[in-house]
């Protein structure tokens, strides 16, 4: 499932708990579905993240992933 047809049926689950409630069933999706969602956008965040570079005062060019893994040293 991408992640418009996720968004889609997560906001079908949200108006229908609003209007008339949910399954148990429905819930687990719903619940599934969020947490996916999250995880989708998260993965994107440090993908976007990962490729960022820096200039540093010296003028040399550090990718913030290799920022983060040098100061974890």
């Amino acid at each position: 499932m991408n992640v418009e047809q996720m968004t889609q049926r997560i906001n079908e689950l949200y108006h229908k708990s609003q209007s008339e409630g949910l399954t148990e069933a429905e819930k687990e999706e719903q619940a599934a579905l969020r947490q996916a969602y999250v995880a989708n956008v998260r993965a994107n965040l440090r993908g976007q993240l990962d490729n960022i570079s820096i200039v540093e005062k010296d003028g040399s060019i550090t990718k913030l992933s290799e920022k983060k893994t040098r100061s974890k040293i």
